[in-house]
């Protein structure tokens, strides 16, 4: 069976070729734009979405065996507030100092659709950050491509001297919960 990843992320890439699938990439040109609340919710309607899109461009592929599609979606959440990619720098450094020295909720959502089936999930982890000095920020938005992160930063990359702990699975930070994942994956197989 053929796996299609339905992301641009190098990052989601790397955690799936870490747990040994081989799969191939499709980027989503789905619409991001939804108005859900519940950061649970949101993650996995958007990653539904991702992988509802890749399936209907592949869809006119005939010589295409069955396939499965893994969409992803990952936010943060601090208190009330959602927060996804930074617009610019100034929305890095909103997102970062509202997280600096504080607890947060990173939520990603999984689905995975085979043949006429759908396969929604989320994982959270909380992430507590040691405090930041304002020059630490500009430092870290100015040394690191943090456009493309939810919540404007990397667990793996620069950003680990300010993390002070996680509570929960650190995969799913990077972007992409690889075991529980492939404990979905593992049930998908068995009954399909």
């Amino acid at each position: 069976m053929k796996i299609i990843l339905a992301s641009a992320s190098p990052r989601r890439k790397e955690l799936l070729r870490q747990i040994g699938l081989q799969f191939e990439i499709q980027v989503s040109d789905a619409d991001e734009t939804v108005a859900e609340k519940s950061p649970a919710l949101l993650v996995e309607k958007l990653s539904e979405r991702k992988a509802t899109a890749v399936k209907e461009m592949r869809a006119g592929n005939t010589q295409v065996s069955r396939e499965l599609i893994i969409g992803a979606d990952t936010v943060v959440c601090y208190e009330d507030e959602i927060l996804g990619k930074p617009k610019d720098a100034e929305d890095a450094y909103r997102m970062l100092s509202l997280l600096q020295g504080k607890s947060h909720k990173v939520y990603t959502g999984v689905t995975l659709l085979l043949d006429d089936k759908t396969y929604s999930f989320h994982e959270k982890t909380e992430v507590e950050l040691y405090p930041m000095t304002e020059e630490e920020i500009r430092e870290y938005i100015s040394v690191e491509n943090c456009y493309d992160k939810a919540g404007s930063y990397a667990i793996q990359g620069f950003f680990a001297r300010y993390i002070k702990g996680i509570q929960g699975d650190y995969n799913n930070v990077v972007g992409l919960p690889v075991a529980r994942l492939y404990q979905e994956l593992k049930c998908v197989w068995n009954c399909n």
